[in-house]
């Protein structure tokens, strides 16, 4: 599975996961940038880990019929290696590197010519972050919408690395506040 959707109890309104494998990500498909990690932390069984590479583009996009309202997208990202000593889980930041000289640039658009974009240098290790791309607006009943967003980090001075992908998430507005992300 490489997108999931479920409703959301509180606002009725659908919620939306999207996999890296539904994605198009730079050096994705060589080994030596890329690894996929078998991970109970993911939804989708796996993560996507980034040894070392010098451009990042994680791009993806979904056409779906949204029920209007608004709606926020996030990337939910982690600085540093997940592994299990001695049965705990823990994690390995010795390939993390490169996140702190130039900043992140999380964007998105839609069909209709709705746009956000926020930058931020990435410092969290250890813990899965949702880093918050922005909103957009569904007016439209009935009325599918391109959504494209993406992760761009393409200073090519430095290498970045040790940086785990789980997902992307789509979700109503108010819904938000339930993940821990950075505005």
């Amino acid at each position: 599975m490489i997108k999931e959707a479920w409703l959301d109890k509180r606002s009725g309104k659908v919620c939306l996961a999207i996999s890296p494998k539904a994605m198009n990500i730079t050096g994705i498909d060589d080994r030596r940038y890329w690894e996929l990690i078998s991970s109970d932390e993911s939804r989708f069984g796996s993560i996507a880990y980034l040894r070392q590479i010098w451009w990042l583009e994680a791009v993806g996009n979904i056409r779906f019929e949204f029920a209007p309202g608004r709606y926020s997208i996030l990337f939910k990202i982690q600085l540093g290696k997940p592994i299990r000593k001695c049965g705990r889980k823990t994690c390995n930041l010795d390939q993390v590197h490169g996140w702190d000289t130039k900043p992140v640039r999380f964007q998105l658009s839609t069909s209709d010519g709705q746009c956000a974009m926020s930058e931020r240098h990435l410092d969290e290790s250890g813990r899965w972050v949702y880093h918050h791309v922005g909103d957009f607006v569904v007016e439209n009943e009935n009325s599918p919408v391109w959504v494209k967003f993406s992760m761009l980090q393409i200073d090519c001075t430095h290498t970045k690395g040790g940086l785990c992908l789980d997902c992307v998430i789509i979700c109503p507005f108010e819904y938000r506040g339930k993940y821990t992300f950075f505005d």
